[in-house]
């Protein structure tokens, strides 16, 4: 059930209750449904209960239910149609008189029963086909995309696709094809080999390849390359709001490769990717930046070859970091290998992360070096693999003061440095190894 009716507007939405019960019922069904208001109306307005202490409020509610209804369609919010049809139900079933009179005119026994059961049979033919009778679904859609495809460009697609709908695209090159995404629940996968996308200039709303505001969208097997904007941070997938999927995809040769805004409520997943060569002309770029979101999870994806920004940048409320390559490559110039600027709950394991001789920035991992934004604040490292190749300083963790827990256990440290320069916290079973023997090429 919405807490309000107009967050998640859905994707069929009339205007109006009364259009609303029509399309849903028919003639028959807006008859009886226009019947049993215009019966409660009458009743606690100028019929027998309209001395009861409870009819003007009901009046006063179901008269401003109808008027509001002349300009939304109510009753396809669960917790308002439930809430009317019950005022209704008591509108029926009010007694004829306060129970004070009740001598001057005895009432007969069953006759409430009977207004209820007349009021309960008047409801149920009320409600939505759907919900008496099972109504039948439509056959998910399917969208194909291609040169010999009916559809022929991803952005056609976007905007005749429904929520649920899967959009096949084949395989090949799609130039400045650009598209905004709100519908929920979609998948895209590529087929027949991968995608291309090639911004060549243009923008979607001036921000990216795509643009992202919906819940529950997957994507596979797309590149995203060559965004890039006015305002200097053009990306392959600019997520706004709600929850995406990235799995098997690139992001190369844009100025931001995924970028996200700072919506608390979003939700992202990576896995299989690959980002790199992600600049803009002043650098300061990354190739994955998220903001303050509620989840991160990036999992068998690989990160390199950065421009003085980093490789991964999380400000989510959650990360997870799990069996990835952050490694900047020979002659890359990244900063930070992977950064968490405003803490939350960092888990990271099981991952390659190595900074280059070439590096802009001696520290591999940072937490909290911008302020520490959530309730909690933890770093996690497990079974990595730590590598610092310069032969003077070099910082495998930088920590600031004031995070709740650091944890580091079973990692290989390959290069100078240690990890419990961090600050205090729980070190366990870190074992330097060879540097040579680091395999992050």
């Amino acid at each position: 059930w919405f807490f309000s009716s107009d967050r998640y507007h859905m994707p069929w939405h009339i205007k109006s209750l009364y259009m609303d019960v029509l399309f849903d019922q028919g003639l028959v069904g807006l008859s009886l449904w226009s019947l049993l208001l215009a019966a409660a109306l009458w009743r606690t307005s100028l019929g027998g209960a309209r001395r009861q202490p409870l009819s003007p409020a009901l009046v006063a509610s179901l008269s401003g239910f109808a008027v509001v209804g002349l300009f939304d369609s109510l009753v396809d919010v669960p917790r308002v149609a439930w809430l009317f049809y019950l005022l209704v139900l008591v509108a029926w079933t009010l007694p004829r008189q306060p129970q004070a009179h009740a001598q001057a005119r005895p009432r007969r026994p069953g006759a409430v029963a009977g207004l209820t059961a007349l009021a309960l049979l008047c409801l149920v033919s009320a409600l939505p086909v759907s919900t008496r009778a099972g109504a039948v679904r439509p056959a998910p859609q399917v969208i194909h995309v291609g040169a010999h495809q009916t559809i022929k460009t991803i952005a056609d697609a976007a905007r005749l696709a429904r929520a649920g709908a899967t959009i096949d695209v084949d395989s090949g090159t799609y130039a400045g094809d650009v598209a905004v995404w709100t519908q929920d629940n979609l998948t895209l996968r590529a087929v027949g080999g991968r995608v291309l996308l090639l911004a060549q200039g243009a923008a979607a709303e001036g921000k990216g390849i795509w643009v992202v505001r919906a819940h529950g969208m997957r994507v596979e097997g797309f590149d995203f390359e060559g965004a890039a904007v006015p305002d200097r941070n053009g990306a392959g997938i600019r997520l706004e709001s709600g929850s995406l999927q990235v799995r098997n995809c690139r992001f190369l040769h844009n100025e931001m490769g995924l970028l996200t805004n700072n919506d608390p409520a979003t939700v992202l997943g990576i896995e299989n990717s690959e980002f790199a060569y992600n600049q803009r002309p002043d650098g300061h770029n990354h190739n994955l930046y998220v903001g303050q979101i509620a989840r991160l999870s990036v999992t068998d994806s690989y990160f390199h070859h950065a421009h003085i920004g980093h490789l991964l940048k999380s400000r989510a409320a959650v990360s997870r970091i799990v069996n990835n390559r952050l490694i900047d490559g020979a002659g890359g110039t990244a900063s930070y290998e992977l950064e968490f600027p405003n803490g939350g709950m960092a888990y990271v394991a099981g991952n390659t992360i190595a900074q280059s001789m070439t590096t802009e920035n001696r520290i591999l991992i940072s937490f909290g070096a911008e302020g520490y934004k959530w309730p909690h604040n933890e770093i996690d490292l497990e079974n990595n693999t730590l590598v610092n190749p310069l032969l003077f300083g070099g910082v495998f963790l930088r920590v600031a003061p004031g995070a709740d827990a650091i944890r580091a256990v079973n990692n290989r440290l390959a290069g100078r440095g240690t990890l419990e320069a961090a600050g205090p916290g729980e070190y366990r079973n870190n074992i330097h190894i060879d540097l040579h023997d680091s395999i992050y090429h």
